[in-house]
């Protein structure tokens, strides 16, 4: 069997185990397996089961999700997230569809210090649902709005997806996370100005506003809002300015929100084992999954699957923007049925050699990838922010109500996802002004 058909099966091998309920840890690490006994027998077998997983849990970058995860539990734990969305709510009670705008701008800056699409739906359902349906605003938007905002936490830093895309690939996470600066506050700013038109268009969406607050009032809620600045100022400030590593900003992030709870007295010793237990059981599971697609990524390596795909697709004369524009539509239809980390992990370690070898920027293919992430966390049936807002929610929403309410966002994500192809330039200038070309 030559190396593009035994690269090809496994992949389909690989995707149809995923689909069918096999965890994907164990699908890509059992297919990786199965394909280097295949094409190296057991000598590549052993030397790759016995050095890859200690090898790759062993490299400093890995520190990145457990410690941006445990700073984005223990701020919500400490309430950083409540009085967030409570001074945006103050400020703006009495805009038309402020809720929702609320929201948005909520889900925007608690990104910074959360890397979980997946937390960030859930956080806001429990916080902005029951204060919708409390002024009559259509479940259904709102509901979307929520799961859509969440979506943030892929493209703002410190973005899980980020880090996973630097591990699979080997590219820069600084750059990374300066790369998604500005394509995040252009996604934010869409959002608002779509909420803006649709309650003026259709007015039942939004019918209610809340009452006018007082200065003073405004005032006391952005200064609650003080420990979160801080915090975000430290992390996100000290990896923009170069003065600080991503790997340790996680850390004196997760510290500094620890510091948050404890100064306002909810850091107790419970709340803090419950938080690291959350913490290890969420990066544990997405280590394995990277072990796995490590393991089906050396596969690949040594079968000479991806070299020979990316000659053939140089030779077959296929423009570079046809081959992205079959990336994007596999993508979207991935993410109608598998989870984000999956996608992630079962295409990045063969595109990303790919469009490279096309002349892509590896950076701004990230990103686009992590843009098409973003959508298919939102896309019908199975998108994981679809389901933290359903679990979080309980009966106070109906999945067709739901899905009814998200597509309008996904709408507004196809856009962006068209501009951000257009323009690499929103991805990639940024990065070249801080680490240079």
């Amino acid at each position: 069997m030559g190396s593009l058909a035994l690269g090809g099966l496994a992949i389909g091998v690989a995707l149809v185990l995923t689909l069918i309920g096999v965890p994907v840890a164990s699908a890509l690490g059992l297919v990786g397996l199965a394909g280097l006994f295949m094409v190296g027998g057991q000598t590549l077998l052993a030397s790759s089961a016995e050095t890859l997983v200690y090898n790759a849990l062993n490299q400093y970058s890995f520190i990145v999700i457990p410690t941006f995860m445990l700073m984005g539990i223990l701020a919500h734990r400490a309430g950083v997230t409540s009085d967030l969305y409570e001074a945006f709510y103050r400020i703006l009670a009495r805009v038309r569809g402020s809720l929702f705008i609320v929201t948005i701008l909520s889900s925007a800056g608690f990104a910074t210090i959360s890397g979980s699409t997946v937390v960030s739906a859930a956080v806001f359902t429990r916080l902005a649902l029951p204060q919708m349906k409390r002024f009559n605003y259509d479940s259904g938007v709102g509901a979307g709005c929520i799961a859509a905002a969440g979506t943030f936490a892929s493209l703002i830093p410190p973005s899980m997806m980020m880090v996973i895309y630097a591990l699979l690939t080997g590219e820069s996470i600084g750059r990374l996370f300066v790369a998604g600066v500005i394509p995040g506050i252009f996604t934010a700013i869409a959002y608002v100005v779509f909420v803006f038109i649709l309650v003026r268009v259709r007015p039942a969406v939004a019918p209610e506003m809340g009452r006018a607050f007082s200065t003073q009032e405004k005032l006391t809620a952005l200064t609650r809002t003080g420990p979160f600045l801080v915090l975000a100022a430290i992390v996100v400030g000290g990896i923009y300015s170069g003065l600080v590593a991503p790997t340790a900003a996680g850390a004196i992030g997760a510290l500094g929100a620890l510091g948050i709870a404890v100064w306002r007295g909810v850091g107790k010793p419970k709340m803090i084992r419950e938080a690291l237990e959350e913490t290890a059981v969420s990066s544990g599971t997405i280590f394995l999954v990277l072990i796995g697609g490590l393991l089906f990524a050396r596969f690949l390596v040594y079968s000479g699957f991806i070299s020979e795909l990316v000659d053939a697709i140089s030779a077959s004369g296929i423009a570079p923007w046809q081959v992205l524009l079959a990336v994007v539509i596999a993508n979207l239809i991935l993410g109608m049925f598998m989870d984000t980390v999956s996608i992630t992990v079962v295409t990045v370690p063969f595109l990303h050699p790919i469009m490279v070898g096309l002349g892509y920027d590896p950076i701004w293919f990230g990103i686009v990838l992590i843009k098409l992430i973003e959508i298919s966390a939102i896309t019908p049936p199975v998108g994981l922010n679809l389901f933290a807002v359903m679990a979080s929610a309980r009966t106070e929403i109906t999945t067709r109500e739901l899905f009814r309410g998200v597509i309008p966002f996904i709408c507004v994500e196809l856009v962006l996802l068209t501009i951000i192809i257009a323009l690499p330039k929103l991805s990639l200038w940024l990065p070249e002004q801080i680490y240079g070309p």
